[in-house]
C-alpha cells in the first residue's frame, strides 16, 4: 500500500505565497516522476508541475517564474512553492507520483488534495 499526503494549503491574498508538500509513503521501491494538478471548480484536472527522478521539471505556462517544484529523493517528498499567487490560482491541488512498487510493478497514485483560495 502506498500513501500520498499533502499540507500547506489555505487561504492567501493575492500577490502572497504558499508551499505545498507531499509525502510518499508505503511499499515503494523507486519513484519516477512526482507532481503538482490543480482543479478549479467547473474545470477539468490540471498539470502544474512535475519533476521526473533525473530531474527534468515541468510547468504549465501559466505558473511558469512564479511557482517552483522541488523534491527530496530521501524522504520521498515534493514541494511546489507558489509565490505571487493570483485568484485564477485557486483550485484544489492534488499531488500525483508515479511509483515502481517493486522492478515490475508500476502505478500511479493521488493524494487526497489541498485546497488553495486565492482571494483578499
Amino acid at each position: 500500500q502506498v500513501q500520498l499526503v499533502e499540507s500547506g494549503g489555505g487561504l492567501v491574498q493575492p500577490g502572497g505565497s504558499l508551499r505545498l508538500s507531499c509525502a510518499a509513503s508505503g511499499s515503494i521501491f523507486s519513484i519516477n516522476t512526482m507532481g503538482w494538478y490543480r482543479q478549479a471548480p467547473g474545470k477539468q484536472r490540471e498539470l502544474v508541475a512535475d519533476i521526473i527522478s533525473g530531474g527534468r521539471i515541468n510547468y504549465a505556462d501559466s505558473v511558469k517564474g512564479r511557482f517552483t517544484i522541488s523534491r527530496d529523493n530521501a524522504k520521498n517528498t515534493v514541494y511546489l512553492q507558489m509565490n505571487s499567487l493570483k485568484p485564477e490560482d485557486t483550485a484544489v491541488y492534488y499531488c500525483n507520483a508515479n511509483i515502481n512498487r517493486s522492478r515490475v510493478v508500476r502505478a500511479d497514485y493521488w493524494g487526497q488534495g489541498t485546497q488553495v483560495t486565492v482571494s483578499s
